[in-house]
């Protein structure tokens, strides 16, 4: 029946395969068949097609999983780079095929969240939902109340030409600092450093919107479950 039919862009990624924006890329590429043909964007399926990328199956019917990970610095948030010494699909071996909510940059370390879920990780990745992201930083010189007023009022990031949103700072050492951000620029946190003339020395993620790093330790993750996946889902308007 039709109402049991969904887009292929949706189902590519309720199967976790990629976010939609990222299914519709594959879907142009020629990489997604349906029942043995070649795959429009537009194209509904349903229970029993067969849903294939790349030749490979895929499902929908998948149980969703969460998983926060402690990226350690070196590792590259993408599936597949040619220059990449080591990238998250090489660190994460997990029974069902998870990817990546949101990125870290190599040089930063600390939590990442995985799942199977892709309208969790569209819920994520939609800046005007403004979740937030906690980080403790190091800088390479001693910083002072001034530094953090610049910081959390926002500021021009001519690279990118884009303005930053105001922030929360914390001074929690003579070189160190805790921020909340609510959007993800590319190295957001280093440019606006740079701007002030501060080089960062080391960046880890402590929290992404509820999910916590906690004990985590360097390449160690768990399955986000409970109370805490529960909430999760509020936030991001899910459920």
């Amino acid at each position: 029946m039709e109402d049991n039919k969904v887009r292929i862009n949706k189902y590519l990624a309720e199967a976790g395969i990629c976010s939609r924006r990222g299914a519709d890329e594959l879907i142009l590429q020629g990489k997604v068949t349906i029942n043995g043909k070649i795959a429009q964007n537009g194209d509904k399926v349903g229970p029993g097609d067969d849903v294939r990328v790349s030749g490979k199956k895929a499902s929908n019917e998948t149980e969703k999983v969460v998983l926060a990970y402690y990226k350690p610095v070196g590792v590259t948030v993408t599936e597949k780079d040619a220059h990449a010494k080591k990238t998250i699909r090489d660190v994460i071996d997990y029974p069902v095929r998870v990817t990546y909510a949101g990125r870290l940059d190599k040089d930063s370390e600390g939590l990442l969240l995985l799942t199977n879920d892709g309208d969790l990780i569209n819920a994520m990745m939609r800046g005007s939902n403004r979740h937030e992201k906690e980080y403790v930083v190091k800088t390479d010189r001693e910083i002072e109340q001034n530094f953090a007023e610049k910081m959390s009022a926002g500021m021009y990031l001519k690279e990118l030409k884009s303005n930053t949103r105001p922030c929360e700072v914390t001074i929690i050492g003579k070189n160190t600092f805790r921020i909340i951000l609510t959007q993800g620029l590319n190295r957001q946190i280093r440019r606006m450093c740079e701007n002030l003339g501060v080089k960062v020395k080391s960046l880890k993620r402590l929290r992404v919107v509820n999910v916590e790093l906690g004990n985590l330790k360097p390449g160690e993750y768990r399955q986000v479950s409970g109370e805490e996946l529960k909430k999760l889902y509020e936030i991001c308007g899910m459920k």
